[in-house]
């Protein structure tokens, strides 16, 4: 359960990645003390910020440089990959088609899902059925990747169909690589978070989380004084809600503040954006699994900067079929007795996408 935090943890995750692989990790001193950290920040807030994480800040930039040349075309070239029930809820929504809680959010998206091949999960994943929308197969590879260098050194490129075209796969190359990175962390986090609940490093491997699901969402939200004109505006870039999985990666613009975390008070505590980290939450599957020894903390995100606000958050999952459950060990930490019933992940996931886009 959250307290009355006042400020976001930072925690230096580098000892437990030096040694995550490792039989022996939870003897390690410098494992321990990350553990530490890692209980105190899901207790205290459920929100924390990782520094130390080896992916390269040059990635961490160039993917939201990216997804800002994507939402700055025109509102008819990114319809081109809009979202519907028929792409399994991938691809673009414009402003005001999310909605949290009844409202309208004041953001643009662009959805991606681990793709879900047809039949794969039965009646439980056919919502999810789909690929992302990104190009499959580019012709005359060559061509292509000089075009995307010379995009990347600001050379000004002459046809405007081929260059919407090397952003979208841009996009595709970094969402890719991106996925490959965040993926192998959160993994990695999760085997501190197992150690942290008194579980094995391993509490999150096979049958729970691995094979695990995985959403991106590349968010942008407009300044205070700009909609884009279309759809409605207001001040919530994203309404007050909690993540559905285990956890979430957050790679946010600098210099913008926005992301805000409610605490046990009802206070608003701003996640101010720290080059060179990402900000950390625990989801509600983890919630269940910890059997309420960690709670999946409510958010918002508020634009008040006059500049347009990217990030890009990465949520990790279980497995998409996996039943969740309180796990023994947090049983017996709270009591003995289950604090929450059976859930579904993929189930869990399909009600709140239902809700928001269908």
């Amino acid at each position: 359960m959250a307290t009355d935090f006042k400020f976001i943890p930072v925690i230096d995750i580098s000892p437990l990645l030096a040694k995550y692989d490792d039989p022996k990790m939870a003897d390690d001193p410098g494992v321990y003390e990350v553990v530490r950290q890692l209980d105190q920040a899901c207790r205290e807030a459920g929100f924390f910020y990782v520094k130390g994480h080896g992916i390269p800040d040059s990635i961490i930039k160039e993917v939201k440089s990216v997804a800002h040349k994507f939402f700055e075309l025109p509102y008819e070239e990114k319809l081109k990959i809009k979202m519907t029930a028929a792409t399994g809820f991938r691809g673009y929504q414009r402003i005001g088609e999310n909605i949290t809680k009844g409202v309208p959010d004041m953001h643009e998206a662009i959805d991606c899902y681990k793709e879900v091949k047809e039949g794969m999960y039965g009646e439980l994943g056919k919502p999810m059925e789909g690929r992302n929308q990104w190009p499959s197969n580019p012709p005359n590879y060559t061509e292509l990747m000089e075009e995307y260098i010379s995009l990347c050194t600001g050379i000004l490129l002459q046809d405007y169909s081929f260059l919407l075209f090397t952003l979208y796969f841009m996009c595709f190359l970094l969402t890719t690589y991106i996925f490959l990175l965040l993926s192998d962390l959160s993994r990695k986090i999760m085997r501190g978070i197992a150690l942290a609940l008194g579980g094995s490093p391993d509490e999150f491997e096979g049958d729970r989380a691995g094979d695990a699901f995985w959403v991106m969402r590349i968010i942008g939200y407009p300044g205070v004084s700009t909609s884009n004109g279309h759809g409605p505006r207001n001040d919530i870039g994203c309404g007050a809600h909690t993540d559905y999985g285990l956890l979430t990666l957050v790679n946010q613009d600098d210099e913008i503040t926005a992301l805000q975390v409610r605490n046990l008070s009802g206070e608003w505590i701003s996640a101010p954006p720290i080059p060179g980290t990402f900000v950390c939450n625990i989801g509600d599957m983890l919630k269940i699994y910890s059997n309420g020894l960690y709670d999946s903390t409510l958010h918002q995100v508020i634009n008040k900067a006059p500049r347009y606000r990217v990030c890009v958050a990465y949520f990790y999952e279980t497995n998409f079929d996996t039943a969740v459950e309180p796990l023994e060990i947090c049983k017996q930490r709270t009591g003995g007795a289950k604090k929450f019933g059976r859930a579904v992940y993929g189930e869990h996931l399909v009600s709140k996408v239902l809700t928001n886009f269908g």
